[in-house]
């Protein structure tokens, strides 16, 4: 499924909030809360740049492996967002919804999630979707559990959401991450197959709507294929099949 039918669906690795802190003075904590303050700016804008799907990545399975000190801090800022931003959310019209594992966070972070989700789901303006102990990786193999034998892509699709909370959100068109790093991390693998890869070098509390910006106006820059040429892509009237193409 094309998200570009529907919107746009940008994923943001938010990386680089530790070692912004580090470079600051400050403690790693601090960089963890300033990146709170980005991801909310960042929120704020989204829907009138065209994107209809946001999804963050907000702890990996692989954070489990942090300090217990950083590890519980995590865990704080995002029962406070949840609880703290689901009035507005709901207020704009945005979809808030967390995907991955949720059988190891405190039965607390579980309740303010299910409050945070049922208190905007009317939302259509914008679905957010916050990845919290997600690996990519590990998904796949829950759905392929689930499923036995899928029967096509859309039918694992379709596995693969069951799998990690998640109501079958479309691929990802634009994909961010900051810090520096060039790699995906175990983030949204699947729907990563297609997506356009931005990699930008300032830390994640750096990052402002007006960047944000810059990436999506050199993403509609770019020739998308799918693998195809464009004369495959388009119909004998020359009207787009992919629907809203750069």
């Amino acid at each position: 499924m094309q998200s570009t039918q529907h919107g746009l669906h940008a994923a943001l690795v938010m990386d680089g909030n530790g070692r912004w802190a580090v470079g600051q003075g400050l403690p790693r904590v601090a960089g963890h809360r300033a990146g709170a303050e980005a991801a909310r700016a960042v929120i704020r804008a989204a829907p009138a740049l065209g994107i209809h799907t946001l999804t963050l990545f907000g702890f990996s399975s692989d954070n489990w492996g942090r300090p217990p000190e950083e590890v519980a801090a995590l865990m704080a800022l995002l029962e406070q967002y949840l609880l703290g931003e689901k009035a507005e959310c709901a207020a704009e019209g945005v979809r808030m919804a967390v995907i991955g594992r949720r059988d190891r966070l405190s039965p607390r972070l579980r309740a303010a999630i299910a409050l945070a989700e049922r208190a905007t789901a009317k939302g259509r303006r914008l679905r957010l979707r916050l990845a919290v102990d997600y690996s990519a990786r590990d998904a796949i193999v829950r759905a392929a559990r689930r499923r036995g034998s899928p029967r096509g892509r859309e039918d694992f699709r379709r596995s693969l959401a069951a799998a990690q909370h998640d109501d079958c959100a479309p691929d990802v068109d634009l994909l961010i991450r900051t810090g520096g790093e060039q790699r995906l991390s175990d983030f949204l693998l699947w729907e990563c197959a297609y997506a356009e890869l931005f990699f930008l070098p300032q830390m994640w509390p750096e990052f402002r709507p007006r960047d944000l910006e810059a990436a999506l106006a050199a993403f509609h820059r770019r020739d998308r294929r799918y693998g195809m040429i464009k004369t495959e892509m388009t119909g004998s009237d020359g009207a787009g099949l992919q629907g809203g193409l750069p």
